[in-house]
């Protein structure tokens, strides 16, 4: 009889206010995750979609591609997935900490099975987490240390271990992989995401493990460790973001000014840098409500009114937005009409403070947006109409400025980016047109304070637009196939040419044999590789037949090795005619190479058996000598077709074409004095050497070899339409050109309360 299991029994905790104390460590580790998980489901989504170009596996290049897409078209609902599963799953593993006189198995719900009765996935899944976790505890050694002694101490226990810990790597695997299978039912790509759930995907937990020793220290829980083990502020500055949603912002391309997170937080402060995170906490404060509050804002320096909605200058808007007047003049005017000069119609209003600015950097990031030539104009005008709305938005939420992923930003990048793609021949007819109106006109009609809208209305034209694409897709899949065999040949043809060379490469193999080999036996070899998948033996016996070739021109000093060539000559010579014939090699020069052969092979069997030494050195050394010379020739020409390559490789255009990616739009003309197209790149061969386009009108389709593609934009015959982000380019823009805000309308910071934060 197997004995029972020992049930381990969890001490008591140290006083009744522990679980105070652990749960309210909950929302001081959600800021510092929060602020990271934009970056983090980019990273993911980049990290699926790159899967998907250097798989092997057609079907996992699918499944990776489409959940890359998905998650791309939908990082907000994923955002949300993950930090309701990441709250819940911090909650629950306090729960199982704080548990007093109850099994630990029962704290866990039961968790702790049998071994027999897990499943080979969940043991992958449980080891694949188990190395990602002790290369994350290893980077956070010190941080982890720290925590575990001041959890300890407030438990009123000795020590806890890395595995009690409720704020544990493999504990943000979990949650992260349990949002993913909710946030993507396809079981099947489930199994993928686990190898990308790496640490250099994954968001840094040192701002975490900072944020959560910083509320200890503020409520007087170990303040003295051993400087080893201190958290030092100066370095999570250089580790952590410094408010949620802002981690997206990048630094503009001349890399000396500040990014587009430290100008916002400029012009907002009046040039001041916002209080630094964690302050609220470190002063022993009440800091649950605003690191909750933080979730939809960003906790920066400057304050707006506290129920912005509730505004005279809000009530303003919302009676703008619907007045009828308003829509006749946008649609019957011949220039579009801008936030900049709708903003005269209320001088009196918004004059000072946050709204102020907000109204002046959005209607600078309109113009922008409306400046940029590669939208269509019809676009523009509904681009338009959303422009009162999404100053409710930004009003409503500051985090708008800060958030890439922010809804009302997606709606906006959403219709610039497949603004290209309207049929112009169809007009208002077409489909796509229709569904960007329809939501458009909804925002203008519904939105009041409910930023979820926007959130329902990307979602709908995004849910339109993958019906779209996977239309488009089925549409390409005859080019597709007919790209992949071009490739597939091209593949074939370099390893058949890498094969000859290795052989020739000696300068050992006789002029007209090698010369065979070069212009004909290639060919041999690539329909040999090209059918290597159904005929897996073809590629065998052609590189057969040619060493046999070879061997057979080389001379027989010896009786024995003569009697070897005319044994094996018949076999040689008939899988030589049997290839040729395949190849479809029929004309004269056939027989002109045969005639050289017969010759050849009859000058070394009639060759003398009996040569002196003197005559073998001197054989030996003739052949050598021309063996060198043309060794010497074919490095020469190898060295400049290397060079050519070389200088290929650096050209700008080639990099440019490199870097192309598949959705962007690019500006056309197929032959210089032709019209420009505008199209779309729908698909990229695994070699890249050759592009499929669409243009407006999807059923046309047609393919670009890599060379002529570059050449089309060494010619500035091809132009990048720049439709990327276009918020985030105009926010960049704008910012350059506002001047910063003045301190008065700064809510200060205490000198104090940033003294406790260090």
């Amino acid at each position: 009889m197997n004995s029972p299991k020992k049930q381990q029994i969890l001490p008591e905790t140290a006083s009744a206010g522990a679980g105070e104390v652990l749960s309210g460590l909950v929302p001081a580790a959600m800021q510092p995750v929060l602020a990271q998980l934009d970056a983090f489901s980019g990273r993911l989504s980049n990290a699926m979609l790159a899967l998907s170009e250097q798989s092997m596996d057609s079907r996992e290049a699918n499944l990776s591609f489409q959940a890359g897409q998905l998650l791309k078209r939908n990082s907000y609902a994923f955002y949300h997935l993950a930090a309701k599963e990441l709250e819940t799953a911090f909650s629950n593993d306090i729960q199982v900490l704080l548990c007093t006189g109850k099994l630990a198995s029962a704290c866990a719900g039961g968790d702790d099975q049998d071994l027999s009765l897990v499943s080979y996935e969940e043991m992958d899944k449980k080891l694949t987490f188990s190395r990602i976790s002790r290369t994350i505890e290893l980077d956070n050694a010190e941080q982890y240390a720290a925590l575990n002694m001041r959890l300890s101490h407030v438990l009123g226990r000795d020590t806890l271990s890395i595995a009690q810990n409720p704020f544990r790597p493999d504990i943000v695997l979990q949650a992260l992989y349990n949002a993913w299978c909710q946030f993507e039912p396809e079981e099947n790509t489930h199994e993928l995401i686990l190898p990308l759930l790496s640490a250099d995907i994954l968001f840094d937990l040192a701002p975490v493990l900072y944020e959560l020793n910083l509320v200890l220290v503020g409520k007087g829980i170990l303040p003295d460790l051993q400087e080893s083990y201190r958290i030092r502020q100066n370095l999570v500055k250089k580790t952590r973001p410094a408010s949620p949603g802002r981690e997206n912002c990048q630094p503009d391309s001349s890399g000396n000014s500040l990014g587009l997170q430290q100008k916002l937080d400029r012009y907002f402060s009046g040039g001041r840098s916002a209080a630094p995170p964690g302050v609220y906490a470190a002063s022993g404060q009440d800091h649950a409500a605003p690191q909750l509050q933080s979730y939809a804002q960003p906790a920066t320096g400057y304050q707006s009114s506290a129920s912005p909605a509730q505004s005279a200058f809000f009530q303003h808007l919302a009676g703008l937005q619907h007045s009828l007047k308003l829509h006749q003049l946008m649609a019957e005017a011949k220039d579009i009409l801008r936030l900049s000069q709708i903003r005269e119609y209320f001088p009196e209003m918004a004059s000072s403070g946050v709204e102020k600015h907000t109204v002046d950097l959005l209607a600078q990031v309109f113009d922008h947006v409306f400046r940029n030539s590669a939208i269509p104009q019809p676009v523009k005008e509904l681009i338009s109409v959303l422009q009162v709305p999404v100053l409710k938005a930004a009003l409503i939420d500051q985090g708008f400025f800060f958030k890439e992923q922010h809804p009302a930003r997606r709606l906006i990048d959403l219709l610039s980016r497949y603004s290209p793609t309207l049929d112009q021949s169809k007009g208002q007819d077409d489909p796509l047109f229709q569904a960007m109106q329809k939501n458009v006109q909804r925002i203008s009609k519904e939105f009041n304070e409910e930023i979820a809208l926007f959130d329902e209305v990307v979602t709908d034209l995004e849910n339109f637009i993958a019906k779209q694409e996977t239309a488009e897709a089925e549409a390409l899949q005859t080019p597709i196939q007919h790209a992949l065999l071009k490739e597939k040949i091209k593949q074939a043809s370099m390893t058949a040419n890498n094969e000859v060379a290795l052989r020739i490469g000696t300068g050992e193999v006789v002029a007209f044999v090698e010369a065979f080999l070069e212009n004909r036996w290639i060919k041999v070899l690539t329909l040999a590789y090209s059918v290597q998948e159904e005929k897996p033996h073809a590629v065998e016996d052609a590189l057969r037949t040619m060493d046999d070739l070879i061997w057979s021109v080389k001379p027989k000093i010896t009786l024995q090795e003569r009697q070897e060539l005319l044994n094996r000559l018949p076999a040689i010579l008939a899988r030589l005619n049997k290839w040729l014939s395949l190849i479809k090699w029929q004309d004269e020069d056939r027989v002109r190479f045969f005639a050289e052969l017969a010759e050849c092979h009859a000058s070394i069997v009639r060759a003398p058996l009996e040569l002196s030494p003197d005559k073998q050195l001197e054989l030996a050394v003739e052949a050598a000598q021309q063996a060198a010379e043309r060794r010497l020739q074919k490095r020469a020409e190898a060295e400049k077709k290397a060079a050519q390559q070389v200088s290929e490789d650096d050209d700008e255009s080639s990099r440019q074409v490199h870097q192309l990616e598949r959705g962007i739009w690019i500006n056309y003309i197929p032959v210089t004095g032709q019209e420009s197209i505008r199209v779309r790149l729908a698909w990229v061969s695994p070699m890249r050497s050759l592009y499929i386009f669409t243009s407006s009108q999807k059923e046309k389709s047609f393919s670009i070899p890599v060379t002529e593609l570059e050449q089309a934009f060494r010619e500035q015959r091809a132009q990048v339409l720049n439709l990327d982000k276009v918020m985030n380019q105009a926010l960049l823009e704008a910012l350059e050109t506002m001047p910063e805000s003045t301190p008065d309308t700064v809510a200060p910071v205490a000198d104090d309360q940033v003294a406790s934060a260090a």
